[in-house]
């Protein structure tokens, strides 16, 4: 990965830059010394500025955007799958309910309609599932 690679070459050239600039202002140097080390340090710095291209700097920040872009559109997706999971789970607690009503109930007729009903609603919520994970 470019971005990678340059995204770490930036943060390693700052770490160095900080690090010598601290160790230049507390190394025991005359002032013309550090002066002189620090100009140097900055036109280092300068010399790794001029190599950064920037095409391709532009190029990785877009290709990141759409990649964030990407997974807050499949986070989305996940959220809608997940509250819709528990939806289903609790529409078939609630039909084996209803089905267990009826049986304790001894009402034959509703029983039948009660599992008929729970087995719909169960084809219905793994549809529903289905289309949300496609």
């Amino acid at each position: 990965m470019k971005m990678s690679k340059n995204s770490g070459t930036v943060k390693f050239v700052a770490g160095l830059l900080v690090g010598v600039g601290l160790g230049v202002l507390f190394a025991p140097k005359s002032g013309s010394e550090t002066r002189e080390d620090l100009k140097n340090l900055f036109e280092d710095m300068l010399d790794k500025a001029k190599n950064i291209k920037p095409q391709e700097v532009k190029e990785n920040f877009e290709k990141k955007i759409e990649e964030i872009k990407r997974e807050l559109k499949e986070l989305d997706k996940e959220k809608v799958l997940a509250i819709a999971k528990e939806k289903g789970r609790r529409l078939k607690d609630k039909c084996e309910e209803l089905a267990s009503y009826a049986k304790e109930k001894s009402m034959p007729v509703l029983e039948n309609t009660a599992k008929e009903l729970k087995e719909k609603t169960a084809d219905v919520v793994r549809d529903v599932l289905a289309k949300l994970e496609s």
